[in-house]
């Protein structure tokens, strides 16, 4: 898997230094390279690499406004170098798969490409599902529909394993299976865990795709559990229960919800 690769920065040394430091990783392909933003936006544009190690300050467009400068096209996965670590937050904002430090480490560098080819791996993976499915679907339609009634249950590795929480000034990379359970509020999420509570600025709609359904449902309203975390069932009235978690708080389940609670009835 080759890993096509772009490299913007208006310093012409480190671009330099970032070459030579990703010579040794024979999967990885430089395409081109760019010294401002608007150099990029057409590159990328262009090219359409995998990667872009993108520097953030740079005079014009910015790293950020070439992320934002490119929402209407399909974006690559982005790192972000740069010699100042108080944008660290807007980083994780923007979805970056990483953020170096200058000058970069090669440990450090070798670390976030194997973060970048389990990415590319899973894209990989359910775009080659799609293709064989639109092949199938030509030459013999009735058997691409029942393939895909089964597809219901989606792969567990379209969804995520850790999610960055920006909460109180800090940003907090939180493990998935220790999340217990998830509140709404509005457009705000209360996150817990065993050790934690954060707050998190996203819908409730948004959440739900990110996360894996076989694990993670809705039990109310504005509410998601991780089911592997109950631990008992307790019947209510008019048709409710609670679950109880592993941490011993327990959660309502609306009578709307109430097939989540048939996974446990076996």
């Amino acid at each position: 898997m080759t890993i096509r690769t772009i490299l913007v920065d208006d310093e012409p040394l480190a671009i330099q230094g970032l070459q030579l430091r990703l010579e040794p990783h024979e999967d990885v392909e430089i395409v081109d390279t760019c010294s401002n933003g608007r150099e990029a936006i057409r590159s990328i544009k262009t090219n359409k690499p995998d990667l872009v190690f993108l520097d953030i300050q740079m005079p014009g467009f910015d790293g950020f406004s070439v992320v934002q400068g490119l929402m209407e096209v399909e974006p690559p996965l982005f790192v972000f170098v740069t010699a100042y670590s108080d944008h660290a937050i807007r980083a994780f904002e923007a979805q970056a798969v990483d953020y170096l430090m200058k000058p970069v480490e090669e440990d450090r560098l070798a670390a976030t490409l194997d973060r970048v080819r389990q990415r590319l791996a899973e894209k990989r993976g359910v775009e080659e599902v799609d293709r064989l499915r639109e092949a199938l679907a030509e030459v013999a339609p009735e058997a691409a529909a029942e393939i895909s009634e089964g597809a219901e249950a989606p792969s567990a590795s379209r969804f995520e394993k850790m999610i960055n929480i920006k909460d109180r000034g800090q940003i907090f990379r939180v493990d998935v299976d220790n999340i217990e359970r998830i509140d709404a509020a509005g457009d705000y999420m209360c996150i817990y865990t065993a050790e934690n509570t954060l707050i998190l600025r996203e819908t409730m709609k948004d959440l739900e795709k990110r996360l894996d359904p076989r694990r993670f449902q809705r039990v109310h309203r504005s509410t998601i559990v991780n089911l592997d975390l109950v631990k008992q069932v307790k019947p209510h009235t008019n048709g409710e229960c609670f679950l109880v978690l592993d941490s011993g708080a327990q959660v309502k389940v609306s009578r709307s919800y109430r097939d989540v609670v048939a996974r446990f009835v076996h």
